[in-house]
């Protein structure tokens, strides 16, 4: 079995075993915790969330690109992780200062300090898990295992210990702690690759594509976490619920696809790197296949079972969440298109400034229509943002890769 066979169906594991936890999980906990306390949890997450992106900036692209590329060169691996890891460092020990000050001067985030303060050692564990270290090296087989171990772990916790609606702050600690898990393990292993070295001596390219794509994942923000935060500010933890419940399931069907592309994406930049033209448009066409095979029919099932899905996976109390979930429904095939376009395409050919573009078009369409549209509709009008959003992303995405698609076809 080839290599990038292998990484496929290792990550087809990992992806089964992400759809299989939270539809264990989730159900549970919606019924047990209730749609405000759901609502809650997914609000404070969002603000984290936000931190995490300044935390990480591009890091999770450009770590994985740049390992991907020095992976058989021991001596080239081990200078370039210190580098980006050091990188890393610093953003991460600025992200963390900025949310401190945050936690004290906010008043809706002091309404919620200690689930704030379980964000807190999320971002500190979500900088210690350098996964990207990992899919860079197309450990796949490791990166499985892990994940699968203590996500049951995580299964059994929440289990035995989310019992009433008051362990909220629990639940979260639970979520939180499988970051610090993942991470601890990740550490150790990773010590039969590398050693942990801080430099000042990094690339000025690293320096600069980390702070494009850092900028590419703020403003992506602006249509995804920010639709949550905005709505939590202006709205109540019922609408969040709602809200977070649709996009909860949706992000659950998208992660089947997602497998592909998070294989495809270090393979790529490889395959780029090389020059090797036709591999990559036979890869490019593979995965087109696959999405339209999978995301019409999947769109389809849920546009016309809607409140069955939202009964069985959340349960009572969460009515408001349908017409969100069919309004986002159709972000999964718009979705999947932008990964091949954008992740399988643009960024393993660098061209950041492309991704750049798409993501300044995304976040104005996004925060303009969350000003207008969602204090009038709440939920409903932030599932309206998020599909605008997506759609503006995706128009100028395929722009931006028909030109570079043009430019292989001569080759």
């Amino acid at each position: 079995m080839s290599q990038i066979k292998r990484n496929i169906f290792y990550s087809g594991i990992l992806t089964t075993a992400n759809y299989i936890f939270p539809l264990l999980t989730y159900p549970y906990v919606s019924r047990v915790l209730g749609v405000a306390n759901i609502g809650v949890c997914s609000f404070v997450d969002s603000i984290i969330n936000y931190f995490l992106i300044l935390s990480m900036l591009g890091m999770n692209v450009v770590g994985i690109r740049e390992i991907a590329k020095c992976k058989d060169d021991k001596t080239k691996l081990q200078q370039t992780f210190s580098q980006l890891f050091s990188i890393n460092t610093i953003t991460t020990t600025v992200a963390l200062i900025i949310l401190l000050i945050a936690m004290h001067t906010v008043p809706k985030l002091q309404e919620n300090y200690h689930l704030m303060w379980i964000g807190v050692l999320k971002l500190v564990a979500n900088f210690l898990l350098i996964e990207w270290f990992f899919k860079g090296l197309e450990d796949f087989k490791y990166v499985t295992n892990r994940t699968i171990a203590v996500r049951f772990l995580y299964v059994i916790s929440v289990f035995l210990f989310v019992k009433e609606e008051q362990d909220v702050v629990l639940y979260y600690l639970l979520t939180a702690g499988i970051i610090l898990v993942n991470a601890t393990v990740n550490l150790l292993y990773a010590k039969r690759h590398v050693y942990f070295q801080l430099t000042l001596s990094f690339l000025k390219e690293y320096f600069k594509s980390v702070g494009v794509l850092g900028i590419y994942a703020i403003l992506t923000s602006m249509y995804t976490t920010f639709n949550v935060a905005y709505l939590g500010f202006i709205s109540s933890d019922v609408e969040v619920g709602y809200y977070t419940t649709s996009t909860k399931i949706h992000t659950i069907i998208l992660m089947m696809f997602s497998a592909v592309t998070g294989v495809l994406m270090p393979r790529m930049a490889s395959i780029l790197a090389e020059k090797k033209y036709d591999e990559y448009k036979r890869l490019i066409r593979k995965s087109a296949a696959i999405l339209i095979a999978f995301a019409i029919p999947t769109v389809i099932f849920i546009e016309l079972f809607a409140p069955i899905i939202i009964r069985i996976i959340a349960g009572d109390g969460y009515e408001g969440a349908i017409l969100p979930l069919r309004i986002i429904a159709p972000l999964i095939l718009i979705i999947g298109i932008e990964q091949i376009l954008i992740t399988q395409s643009l960024m393993p050919m660098g061209k950041d400034n492309a991704v750049l573009i798409n993501s300044i078009l995304g976040a104005v369409v996004g925060i303009a229509a969350n000003l207008i549209i969602v204090p009038h509709l709440v939920s409903v009008g932030s599932a309206i943002v998020w599909l605008l959003s997506e759609i503006t992303i995706m128009c100028s995405a395929i722009y931006f890769f028909r030109q570079e698609w043009s430019k292989i076809s001569l080759n």
